[in-house]
């Protein structure tokens, strides 16, 4: 392993050791890795970036999803998370580029002081020329959703399942409700099923799936697992273990209606209800965050509101495929790796304008494009989700009455990500008068 250095002792807060780094990445998961591997390539001594992790290896959580599917837009084949990950983690070391395990980030500053400890180093302060954000996500549990009923036994995240299954070698029950399609919930109801257990349903609020495509067919389809659109749990009941949940219908307000109530026989109920950017540190450093996604505000450089912190993968927004957040993290690590080497001037003088979701987008990320004075704009990455699930529909992306691209998608809906490029060419038609960049869902 790759360490970094700093005293073992502290005696006194004037004896708080601190060490300097061009670039620090907090986070070893794979965008983080991603991030640090493309800053090396950019320019930066191996030996001038830190990776921060909190886990006792890298890889984040890549190494409890065992499941295939990963690295086919990326490496062009198949791969577990632990293959897809191990590949970084590699190519890491080969680099030569330093990490610190077991080590739990406690604040950024504006100026750019990370401070952190582990038990390795004790308590850091670490000056760096640049910070590249890249914390990932963490499970939305009961108590941010709500259910009403006893306390028992045998609730988890979809999640934490996951790990004691896959990880720990612990099936956490037998007959299994799943409240919420997102991906991990419908990557567990087959693995539960495959592992000896009796998945009864997954229930989903909405009515359309939060989970790609070729999970439900795959995960839920190919097994006879039943999904109930438009459907929540509104009980959990059971003393010392959970003995069964009340499902009911919810109208197009997403209440209960009264009278759909169903009780379900059970002994484990898994929450797959949403992901959380990992964004308290970015908080108390001051940086701007997006109301809708819960990660940062970013342009297309994915530097925030703080000038030299750059934010990439999960922790940014929520994504359905870590290929996608491997290449945007390649993004992060060399603009980050730009910026401590003075490449960013187009940054001076600059005009920002705002990039707004229209008819039927959620959100769009970026938020802010950067139009520099004199310099290219350059190549413009957008990502953005539908409000709704649509079909035959045009995606219109304009601005200043120029329409600068009309996308075809015979279904977008709100499961899977979106994205369009911009090119370099098409790109300098903002110079010409343009107050916002907007994206449009139209019928054909």
């Amino acid at each position: 392993m790759c360490r970094a250095t700093a005293k073992e002792t502290v005696n006194s807060l004037s004896d708080i050791p601190s060490i300097t780094k061009k670039i620090i990445v907090i986070g070893g998961g794979p965008a983080g890795l991603a991030a640090a591997l493309e800053a090396s390539r950019t320019g930066i001594e191996p030996g001038e970036i830190l990776i921060i992790e909190r886990d006792k290896e890298l890889g984040g959580i890549l190494n409890q999803c065992i499941h295939a599917g990963f690295g086919l837009h990326f490496f062009g084949e198949e791969l577990t998370g632990p293959e897809y990950s191990g590949r970084f983690i590699e190519m890491v070391n080969e680099a030569g580029i330093e990490y610190l395990t077991g080590a739990m980030a406690l604040g950024v500053s504006a100026d750019r002081e990370v401070t952190f400890v582990s038990p390795e180093t004790g308590y850091v302060k670490a000056q760096a020329g640049a910070v590249v954000l890249a914390m990932g996500c963490r499970e939305r549990t009961r108590g941010a959703i709500g259910i009403p009923g006893t306390r028992p036994q045998g609730v988890f995240t979809a999640g934490t399942a996951q790990r004691y299954v896959n990880m720990e070698g612990i099936l956490p029950g037998k007959r299994v409700v799943i409240l919420g399609s997102g991906d991990i919930g419908l990557i567990m109801a087959r693995r539960m099923t495959l592992e000896g257990a009796k998945v009864l349903c997954v229930c989903e609020i909405m009515p359309h799936s939060s989970g790609l495509a070729r999970n439900i067919a795959q995960c839920l389809d190919d097994f006879g697992i039943p999904l109930y659109l438009s459907h929540t749990v509104t009980e959990i009941r059971g003393n010392s273990r959970v003995e069964g949940v009340v499902i009911s219908r919810v109208d197009e307000s997403r209440k209960p209606i009264p009278g759909t109530e169903k009780y379900v026989e059970c002994d484990t109920l898994l929450l797959s209800v949403g992901l959380i950017p990992e964004n308290e540190l970015s908080r108390t450093a001051g940086v701007q965050l997006d109301d809708v996604t819960g990660g940062p505000v970013v342009d297309q450089y994915l530097q925030t509101s703080i000038p030299g912190v750059f934010a990439c993968g999960n922790v940014l927004q929520v994504h359905d495929l870590v290929d996608y957040v491997t290449r945007e993290s390649f993004s992060a690590g060399r603009a980050a790796a730009n910026y401590v080497l003075g490449n960013a001037s187009f940054y001076d003088g600059a005009r920002v304008i705002p990039a707004v979701p229209g008819e039927g987008v959620r959100y769009i990320v970026p938020q802010r494009i950067v139009i520099p004075e004199s310099e290219p704009v350059g190549e413009v990455h957008l990502f953005f989700r539908s409000t709704a699930t649509f079909r035959d529909v045009r995606v219109l992306v304009s601005a200043g009455g120029n329409t600068l691209r009309a996308l075809k998608r015979r279904v977008v809906t709100p499961g899977e990500m979106e994205n369009c490029i911009i090119t370099a060419e098409l790109s300098e038609k903002l110079r010409d008068g343009a107050t916002e960049l907007r994206v449009d869902i139209v019928s054909e």
